[in-house]
């Protein structure tokens, strides 16, 4: 039972490009007064800019997944979180959501919430949700540990991307998700259609499992940073992009990013999952911004080679140190 003087927490799991921070962005429309913790695995942050509320208490762990490279970073920033809460006259917040990295399993971090005894009577686990995409995540579940792991220790389930869904897609991840998650409640989300408070209102569950104590998973994936000196062309960033994923649709994962326009009042989020470039979306121009372009790369091998082919199209865009891999 969560009482007042333990703060809710909700995880946000998810494989990569399923929608996690469009949820996040959802979540915080809800008038309730919250925190987030984003932990990204590149280890250039970019979901921050890309959260609508920049005015929320928000804490960015990058540069490794908190299952494993960062994971001792997750109990300090808890317990700051906390401290400033409790020397608080008007809490500043009344929930935490906890946004995961798109290759992180969640057991590491379930373990954190769970089992450290400072945490555990401080914090109260109320939901983890895992995130699918429906056109791509029956392959993502067939060839990646972290996705089955996602959806194994998720109370709730919401498949996105809808929209762009065929019928044969749905029936089969559905046939997935019986075999995996059988009991587990799932929710279908669509662009404009959204049941937030349905899907907050499941859980938690009487009887949650432990993690067990197993070592930190190893990951094979890589990031690479490009940073855009110069606004680049949209169309033909697009066309570089979109042939990039051509070219690698089993070792290109995701992208995802921000670029400016030459007018001062344009920026985009760029992203592409699962060989999917998406329409560019306008964002609101902030005032702290440095009009510095960044685009992250996530890929299973290859990377040295989609640096040099960057480094080639986008050429004119570029300064120096412009591409860096993690």
């Amino acid at each position: 039972m969560i009482t007042p003087s333990r703060i809710p927490i909700i995880v946000l799991t998810g494989f990569l490009g399923s929608g996690k921070t469009t949820l996040l962005n959802r979540l915080l429309t809800d008038g309730i007064k919250t925190a987030v913790i984003i932990n990204e695995f590149g280890s250039t942050p970019v979901d921050q800019d890309l959260l609508k509320d920049q005015s929320i208490p928000m804490t960015v762990l990058s540069g490794g997944c908190l299952c494993c490279q960062i994971k001792g970073t997750l109990a300090p920033t808890l317990k700051n979180l906390w401290m400033a809460w409790n020397g608080a006259a008007e809490k500043p917040f009344a929930r935490l959501i906890i946004e995961a990295s798109g290759v992180a399993s969640p057991e590491p971090l379930l373990d954190t919430l769970l089992r450290e005894p400072w945490i555990a009577k401080r914090y109260a686990l109320q939901q983890t949700i895992a995130t699918l995409a429906i056109p791509s995540a029956c392959t993502q579940l067939d060839r990646h540990a972290e996705a089955r792991a996602q959806v194994a220790w998720a109370d709730a389930l919401l498949l996105t991307h809808a929209d762009w869904a065929e019928d044969s897609q749905i029936a089969e991840l559905s046939t997935h998700l019986k075999t995996l998650a059988p009991t587990t409640p799932t929710m279908v989300a669509t662009l404009d259609s959204f049941d937030a408070a349905g899907l907050l209102s499941v859980g938690p569950l009487p009887l949650r499992r432990l993690p067990s104590e197993a070592s930190s998973p190893e990951h094979n994936f890589r990031s690479l940073s490009l940073y855009l000196d110069h606004a680049p062309n949209l169309p033909h960033l697009q066309s570089v992009l979109q042939a990039l994923l051509a070219r690698y649709p089993d070792e290109l994962l995701r992208i995802k990013g921000i670029v400016y326009s030459p007018e001062p009042t344009e920026a985009w989020a760029i992203h592409a999952a699962a060989g999917r470039l998406y329409p560019p979306v306008n964002l609101p121009i902030r005032a702290d911004q440095d009009r510095c372009g960044r685009l992250i790369f996530i890929a299973r091998s290859g990377l040295e080679q989609l640096a040099k082919e960057l480094s080639i199209s986008l050429r004119p865009s570029l300064g120096q140190n412009a591409i860096r891999l993690n």
